[in-house]
């Protein structure tokens, strides 16, 4: 199977490197060439341009930052839905917002394509270690039909239902994710400041009613856990200014259906502020420096 890769970035690069080493054929596109000639030693097919890799791919994977940068890769005079061939199968990765998503897919079906929102969690970590989460919206025989590839990336495959709910389970997933971050940071700062040993507290929190994953598999205070960012000064990871779209997509998503998430706009607000202070690219765990108005020891 020829699958054509759009997006080597942080998670797309290890992405991409799961399916060679599946022993897929991978033909790749990235604006970044440093990141393309990367892939491409690795024994990847370097395509030229989005509709050169399209014409040549029977399934394209799209890993980008932005629903904008999606749709321009998916609606241009040179992208993906104009150089399709039929009953091509095209998934996008990325986590953009649902009405983009669900306009792409009607326009996919007047295409003859069979698009499927496939979102993604569990960090570069997940990517690289191919166990990522990945949670997908679209058809059921579409979803079959991608099995393989989607158990060449992760370890938990979830079809969430129709088109867009797989960007729907990302973003109330991330808007949870953050939240309970925040919590967790803030529990660490008021146990440091009551005199309470944090290791002693991890220990007890991480089995008791406290425990969650951004307790026990992501801690935010450093020198806890040995294989997380903040035991390295923060480097992602999942870089806070990504956190910080994703939970403004909850917050979009939200107004859309006139929900009330009050603790996920305050999150939001300190993902703002965090970011607007410089620290956009370091992980999203670095918050609890904010919050115990403490300096991060990094280049940032």
């Amino acid at each position: 199977m020829k699958i054509g890769f759009i997006g080597l970035g942080h998670m797309g690069y290890p992405m991409a490197m799961n399916l060679l080493k599946a022993n897929h054929e991978v033909i790749a596109f990235d604006t970044n060439e440093e990141a393309l000639a990367k892939i491409v030693k690795a024994g990847a097919i370097k395509a030229h341009s989005i509709a050169e890799l399209t014409e040549a791919a029977d399934t394209v994977i799209t890993m980008v930052q932005t629903g904008e940068q999606v749709n321009d890769i998916c609606l241009s005079p040179q992208g993906v839905f104009a150089h399709a061939k039929p009953n091509l199968l095209y998934l996008d990765c990325s986590s953009i917002d649902i009405t983009t998503t669900r306009a792409l897919h009607i326009e996919a079906e007047k295409s003859g394509i069979c698009m499927l929102d496939a979102p993604v969690s569990g960090g570069v970590a997940g990517a690289a270690a191919a166990t990522l989460t990945i949670m997908v919206g679209g058809a059921e025989k579409d979803v079959e039909r991608a099995m393989p590839i989607l158990k060449s990336l992760g370890k938990k495959i979830v079809h969430a239902g129709a088109s867009g709910n797989g960007q729907a389970a990302k973003i109330c997933n991330n808007l949870l994710l953050g939240i309970s971050m925040i919590g967790v940071s803030e529990a660490f700062v008021l146990a440091e400041k009551l005199g309470l040993d944090k290791k002693k507290f991890f220990e007890i929190s991480s089995n008791a009613s406290g425990q969650c994953w951004a307790m026990t598999q992501y801690c935010p205070a450093p020198g806890i856990l040995e294989n997380v960012p903040s035991s390295h000064n923060y480097q992602p990871g999942f870089m806070a200014k990504m956190m910080l779209k994703d939970l403004r997509l909850g917050q979009h998503a939200a107004e859309s259906v006139n929900a009330m998430i009050p603790l996920g706009s305050v999150t939001t607000e300190l993902y703002e502020l965090f970011v607007n202070q410089g620290f956009g690219e370091l992980d999203f765990s670095g918050i609890i420096n904010l919050l115990a108005n403490k300096s991060i020891p990094t280049n940032h």
